[in-house]
C-alpha cells in the first residue's frame, strides 16, 4: 500500500528522534511491502528563523495533502525566555491543530515492567497501570478570547465549549473504552465551572448509547490526587483542553520515562502523531535523546492507517529494546546507546524478529544488531 506522510522534524531534538521513527517506518515498509512517500516541512522556531512565520502556508498545504503527519518537537529557549516575543513557536502548533481540526488528543500511558523502578512512584502503586487519555484539543481556555487591560494590570482568558465539541470527542473516547476494559472517567470541575457542567450533562447523555461502558466522574483536583494514589483505577480518561494538558503530563511519571510517551492528535480528515517530551534543547545534537516516544508515535500512525500488525511489530521491537537494555542514557546510564543506535536496533528487530542472538558489543560498535 502507498501512503503520503508529512514529516515535521521541528526544533531541538525533534529532527534526531524523528529520524529514528522514520527508520522504523522504512523497516515496516520493507517487511510488509508498503511504500511511504515522505515530505518534510518546517514548523516552530526553525520556521520563524527561516520565514518569520511559525507555520508557513507551504507546511499547512503539505499537511492537508498527507495521509498522516509525523511531528518531532517544538520550542526554543530564546522564545521561552522572552515574555515580550509576539511570534512564538507554539503558535504554529496551535494554528496547525485549529486549521486541520485536530480536536482529539490521545495519549496512551503504560507502566512498562522494565521501567517501573525508574518512576518516583512505588512499584505496588503503578505496576499494571495502563490508560488512554482523551483530551479535547481545539476548544476551551487556550483558544478563548484573551484580554489585557490598557494599563496592563488585569488579564482574562475566556473558556467556552459547545455540545458539538464535547460530543465528537466523547464518542471517540467511548469507542476506545469498548475496546479496552470498558470504563470511562470524565474529569471536570462541575462544582464550579459552567463549561464543566455542560461536559458532564453531555457525556451523561452520550453514555446511554454505550451501556457496556461504566462511567464515573472526578473533579480535576481529586483526579490529580488519584493519579498518584491509584492510577490503576483508570482505563479511558476524557477531559477538556486545560485539564487534559495537566493530567496527561502528571500521568507521564507512571511510565518511568517521558521518553516513552507517544500521542496522536486526531481530526475528521487529518491526524498528527508526536512524542510528548518537547524539544529538550539541552540535548540537541548530543545523541542522547530517547527516540522511543517518537518511534511509538510512528506505531500510532500506522494504527491510524489501519496497519495493525505493522504497528504491533514496532511496539514489540520497543519492548524488546527495553528488555535487553538497548536504551539511551536516561534509561541505561551505565551502558547507554546513542539515539541513532537505538533507532538502528528497532529497525533491525522489525526486519529480523526471530533472531534473538544479539550481540551487545556489535551495537556499541555501530554494527548491525543482527548476527
Amino acid at each position: 500500500m502507498d501512503f503520503n506522510i508529512a514529516i515535521i522534524p521541528g526544533d531541538g531534538i525533534g529532527p534526531e528522534v524523528t529520524a529514528q521513527a522514520k527508520k522504523a517506518l522504512e523497516a515496516v515498509a520493507d517487511e510488509y511491502g508498503h511504500h511511504f512517500t515522505y515530505t518534510e516541512a518546517m514548523m516552530g522556531a526553525c520556521a520563524i528563523d527561516a520565514t518569520g512565520n511559525p507555520l508557513p502556508e507551504e507546511t499547512l498545504d503539505i499537511c492537508e495533502a498527507s495521509d498522516a503527519i509525523l511531528f518531532g518537537a517544538i520550542g526554543d529557549p530564546k522564545y521561552d525566555n522572552d515574555p515580550t516575543a509576539k511570534v512564538r513557536p507554539e503558535q504554529g502548533l496551535l494554528r496547525l491543530r485549529k486549521s486541520l481540526g485536530l480536536f482529539c488528543n490521545v495519549r496512551p500511558v503504560k507502566a512498562y515492567e522494565q521501567l517501573i523502578d525508574n518512576s518516583p512512584l512505588k512499584r505496588e502503586i503503578i505496576s499494571g497501570a495502563d490508560m488512554s487519555i482523551y483530551r479535547e484539543l481545539t476548544g476551551g481556555i487556550y483558544f478563548g478570547e484573551k484580554h489585557l487591560s490598557d494599563d496592563g494590570q488585569v488579564a482574562s482568558d475566556g473558556c467556552s465549549y459547545s455540545v458539538e465539541e464535547i460530543t465528537r470527542i466523547a464518542h471517540l473516547a467511548f469507542k476506545e473504552a469498548q475496546k479496552r476494559r470498558k470504563k470511562l472517567t470524565l474529569i471536570d470541575k462541575a462544582n464550579v465551572l459552567e463549561t464543566s457542567r455542560l461536559w458532564r450533562k453531555t457525556v451523561t447523555e452520550i453514555a446511554k448509547e454505550y451501556p457496556d461502558v461504566a462511567v464515573d466522574f472526578l473533579f480535576v483536583d481529586n483526579a490529580a490526587m488519584q493519579m498518584i494514589l491509584n492510577p490503576k483505577q483508570f482505563d479511558v480518561i476524557l477531559t477538556e483542553n486545560l485539564f487534559g494538558d495537566i493530567i496527561s503530563d502528571e500521568a507521564s511519571v507512571i511510565g518511568g520515562s517521558i521518553g516513552l510517551l507517544a500521542s496522536a492528535s486526531v481530526g475528521k480528515e487529518n491526524s498528527l502523531f508526536e512524542p510528548i517530551h518537547g524539544s529538550y534543547p539541552q540535548a540537541t545534537g548530543k545523541g542522547i535523546a530517547n527516540p522511543l516516544a517518537s518511534i511509538l508515535s510512528a506505531a500510532m500512525l500506522l494504527r491510524h492507517l489501519g496497519l495493525q500488525e505493522e504497528a504491533a511489530s514496532i511496539e514489540t521491537a520497543v519492548e524488546k529494546s527495553l528488555e535487553l537494555g538497548f536504551s539511551t542514557e536516561d534509561l541505561n546510564p551505565k551502558k547507554p546507546l546513542s539515539t541513532s543506535k537505538v533507532g538502528d536496533f528497532i529497525a533491525d528487530y522489525i526486519l529480523n524478529p526471530e533472531d534473538t542472538n544479539r550481540n551487545f558489543k556489535n551495537i556499541h560498535a555501530g554494527q548491525s544488531t543482527i548476527i
